[in-house]
């Protein structure tokens, strides 16, 4: 019987490659959280304006606006800290006969920052960011 020796790569070689690939990668992750950020802020901007939209037909229904989310039929997604994967939480904050301002704020701090991001819609379907995370 003949033994042949078959080429591979020794622990070493493997270990020293998983270390740079580690090194790059903590390199390159600051330069991304801004990405990131931007990415989970779609999550409050898409929630805001479904709720903009019901609470416009509460308005034709009831010629008002509604200060209770359930009211209008919004059902808030289960938080991120309560074993959901909502990061945002959606809140009525006024309510008159001529307009509403909801908002979004978020129950993760993004960047580690202490800072949390925030964003809010009116019955104009103005929608901003007040806190930039």
């Amino acid at each position: 019987m003949r033994s042949q020796n078959l080429k591979g790569f020794t622990l070493q070689e493997l270990l020293v490659v998983l270390i740079i690939i580690g090194i790059l990668t903590l390199l390159v992750l600051p330069n991304l959280m801004p990405l990131i950020s931007k990415t989970n802020s779609t999550e409050a901007q898409l929630q805001l304006k479904h709720l903009h939209t019901l609470q416009k037909s509460y308005f034709y229904q009831y010629s008002k606006y509604s200060d209770d989310l359930t009211a209008v039929d919004y059902a808030q997604d289960k938080l991120i800290t309560d074993g959901g994967n909502a990061k945002y939480l959606i809140e009525i904050k006024e309510v008159s006969a001529s307009g509403f301002l909801a908002t979004a704020t978020s129950v993760v701090d993004f960047d580690g920052d202490g800072i949390y991001n925030q964003w809010e819609i009116d019955q104009d379907q103005n929608l901003r960011e007040v806190v930039k995370d």
